[in-house]
């Protein structure tokens, strides 16, 4: 569905020709490393090889999906986010400079695309994986569901923007200079937002106690 959209969308491509798939890494037959495959990808898909944007995806639809899902606490917001998210790179491609990591410029894409889907939507479902955040150890079986279910709650009460820095750093564990390139601030400031999202975090859990 995201590869057809964009071939429907973006401007200046000549999709009437099949386009070559992408091509295989070189060498020796050892994998190649995944930052090298996704830039190779990436360089496929500027000169409109759409099967290359199409492995892009493959590779990360699950990545951006799972991200999408903790940011805006809903599976279903998030699936039109990342249809959203696929479109935005797809149709970015041709001005696409190499200033980050590949899945720095994706998580930056759907970041954006979850917190402006957020102003104009409010989530309805509960998220899931936010476990990540409560000590398992000190946990008995039978508290684990109802701890996370606080965890849900508490997370969904942060703030968008505080929201994001703790799902980017607690559970995709970006580095702060990864986040603010992600968010478009300094590693400094990411460190200060997180603090005080995490203070946050902890005066609403302690609200549950």
């Amino acid at each position: 569905m995201v590869i057809e959209s964009a071939r429907r969308q973006a401007p200046g491509r000549d999709t009437a020709a099949e386009p070559a798939a992408p091509r295989p890494a070189t060498g020796t037959g050892r994998r190649e490393p995944a930052e090298t495959a996704d830039d190779r990808l990436i360089e496929e898909a500027r000169r409109g090889d759409a099967r290359a944007f199409e492995a892009l995806v493959h590779r990360h639809t699950a990545r951006l999906f799972r991200t999408a899902t903790r940011i805006l606490g809903s599976r279903e917001d998030a699936e039109d986010c990342v249809q959203n998210a696929w479109l935005s790179a797809w149709r970015a491609l041709p001005g696409y400079r190499r200033e980050a990591a590949p899945t720095t410029w994706l998580y930056r894409i759907v970041t954006n695309e979850s917190l402006m889907l957020i102003r104009r939507r409010k989530p309805t479902v509960p998220i899931d994986g936010t476990e990540a955040i409560v000590d398992r150890s000190r946990l008995g079986d039978e508290r684990r569901v109802d701890d996370r279910e606080v965890v849900h709650r508490s997370l969904r009460r942060l703030s968008p923007g505080y929201r994001a820095v703790v799902v980017l750093r607690e559970f995709e564990s970006l580095s702060y200079d990864e986040i603010a390139a992600v968010l478009g601030i300094t590693p400094t400031a990411v460190r200060n937002r997180l603090h005080r999202a995490r203070l946050q975090l902890l005066t609403l859990l302690e609200e549950w106690r």
